[in-house]
């Protein structure tokens, strides 16, 4: 990990609070596999003082912890990259609908989103009961 410092009036920066930038190199070797290695990028509005390496590792873990278990689900489970639809507002509204359906199905507990979804599509009916949404008519016509 190296950091910089990053100047005040520092001209054409798309971050106006950014105080220090980061480069991370990675290298990753799976068994039996060729090594790889990339360098990813972040900036922080800490200063260089009011963080160290460790704190800012662990930043970067969780963000990418909580980015990958995200993107993760909503790609593979919910194909998202496969999307035909590209058009006006509908693709915001589809990730939208996405997100809404993990966060119901989290807030509910599921351990496994796909499992969970597999399932809620094997039997439809299940998503009324999750929702709410019981089919028992009211006896009185109200």
């Amino acid at each position: 990990m190296k950091t910089c410092a990053i100047a005040d009036q520092l001209g054409g920066i798309s971050f106006p609070h950014a105080r220090l930038a980061i480069r991370v190199h990675r290298r990753r070797k799976p068994t039996g596999e060729r090594e790889t290695r990339e360098s990813v990028y972040a900036v922080t509005s800490l200063d260089a003082h009011q963080t160290g390496p460790a704190d800012l590792a662990a930043a970067i873990r969780g963000h990418w912890g909580v980015e990958n278990s995200s993107h993760h689900i909503r790609d593979v489970t919910f194909a998202e990259d496969a999307s035909t639809v590209h058009t006006g507002t509908a693709p915001r509204a589809m990730a939208t609908f996405r997100n809404l359906a993990i966060g119901v199905l989290k807030t509910l507990g599921a351990e496994n989103i796909a499992k969970t979804t597999r399932a809620i599509r094997d039997e439809p009916g299940r998503a009324l009961t999750i929702l709410g949404i019981t089919n028992n008519p009211d006896p009185h016509g109200t």
